[in-house]
């Protein structure tokens, strides 16, 4: 595509020689002095842009000595879509209109009360107003075209902003519906396993309530967190939780409450976008081995090959029916959608033993 300065300066060259061609056609080469004032006329184009009246004040020459105006025309047209004083164009025009009267009837003694006299005026002043009437024409467009982006701008500000508006306004009810439902029954699930703890005498009943009281404690932490991010009303960017990293997997191996072989052969260096989709990919995997294998092992095995992250969840066939769970099965969704933006994929599937397996593999290379 070419660029701006280059088509300027292809339009300059063409005016430039019409302008030449016009004193060619028009001045006698024998006239030393109408020639040196045409094509000075056609050369001073060339800053029409920068010195616009300037321009034009040096290129009147040639309409007054000869009938070269074709570089005056160009040098008015110019300054017409550039200066917003119409009064110096009506100077200008009149100047040129004048220019041209005295090329065409050098005593100036025109008489006015002629038909053929009026005719040749009105002419000329038409052609000393037509590129005035064309520039200031071709400024309003580009005025108006400004005006369009400068509204367009505006219309996409707007929209944004309302935008923001009706999202601040459905954060603020899903924090207070968080606040007063969620937070509510997780505390209640902490009290009851806080007294279950207490009141048992059973072993392996009190290690599991200490367990439920102990994630419900951390559940509540993290709604309380994401309840005053949601009633965040000035839009500053924030993170929803601390996020996770690498050096958090073995802690949610551990609290998962399902006997599971963990091997992370990861570097530390990993971008923090790849390292959370792993945490979240092993999350979920082990989530849904609790939730639909009752009693089932898992493996998770991640490795790096250098180009490459690869992370690999699978677990044996449950031992036990699984309980019925309300579900959105929305997290493998999730998952995918995690992946795709990193630009990798994620794979799943029951395995030959009745089991689950699932599969990560992202590009090492993206970053957040």
């Amino acid at each position: 595509m070419m660029s701006r300065r280059h088509t300027d300066a292809l339009c300059d060259a063409a005016l430039i020689g019409a302008a030449l061609l016009d004193v060619w056609a028009n001045v006698d080469r024998g006239d030393s002095l109408r020639m040196a004032v045409g094509l000075l006329a056609a050369c001073m184009l060339v800053l029409r842009r920068r010195l616009p009246r300037l321009t034009f004040l040096l290129t009147l020459p040639a309409v007054l000595l000869s009938d070269a105006v074709f570089a005056t025309l160009a040098a008015l047209y110019t300054l017409a879509t550039l200066t917003r004083s119409r009064s110096w164009l009506a100077v200008c025009a009149l100047a040129l209109t004048l220019g041209d009267m005295t090329s065409t009837s050098p005593s100036l003694r025109l008489d006015l009360w002629n038909a053929s006299a009026l005719i040749t005026l009105g002419y000329t002043a038409a052609t000393a107003v037509a590129p005035v009437f064309l520039g200031q024409l071709v400024q309003a467009r580009r005025d108006l075209s400004l005006r369009l982006a400068e509204i367009s701008r505006a219309r996409d500000h707007e929209r944004r902003l309302t935008e923001q508006a009706v999202m601040a306004k459905e954060r603020a009810q899903l924090a207070r519906e968080m606040h007063d439902v969620v937070s509510h029954q997780v505390s209640l699930i902490a009290v009851r396993a806080g007294a279950l703890q207490v009141g048992t005498r059973d072993a392996d009943t009190k290690e599991a309530a200490a367990t439920i009281r102990r994630l419900s404690v951390q559940t509540l932490d993290e709604l309380r967190h994401m309840v005053n991010v949601l009633r965040d009303s000035h839009g500053r960017p924030a993170e929803l939780t601390p996020q996770p990293s690498l050096s958090d997997l073995r802690r949610l191996v551990d609290a998962s409450g399902i006997d599971t072989d963990l091997k992370a052969e990861l570097p530390d260096g990993l971008p923090p976008a790849i390292q959370r989709a792993v945490y979240r990919t092993v999350q979920e995997a082990l989530t849904n081995v609790r939730k639909h294998a009752p009693g089932a092992d898992a493996t998770v095995h991640a490795s790096y090959d250098g180009d490459t992250v690869t992370v690999t969840v699978s677990n044996t066939a449950p031992v036990r029916p699984p309980v019925p769970l309300p579900s959105a099965h929305y997290g493998l969704v999730g998952l995918r959608q995690r992946a795709a933006l990193l630009g990798g994929t994620v794979t799943s599937g029951p395995t030959c033993d009745g089991g689950y397996q699932l599969r990560l593999e992202l590009p090492a290379g993206q970053t957040p």
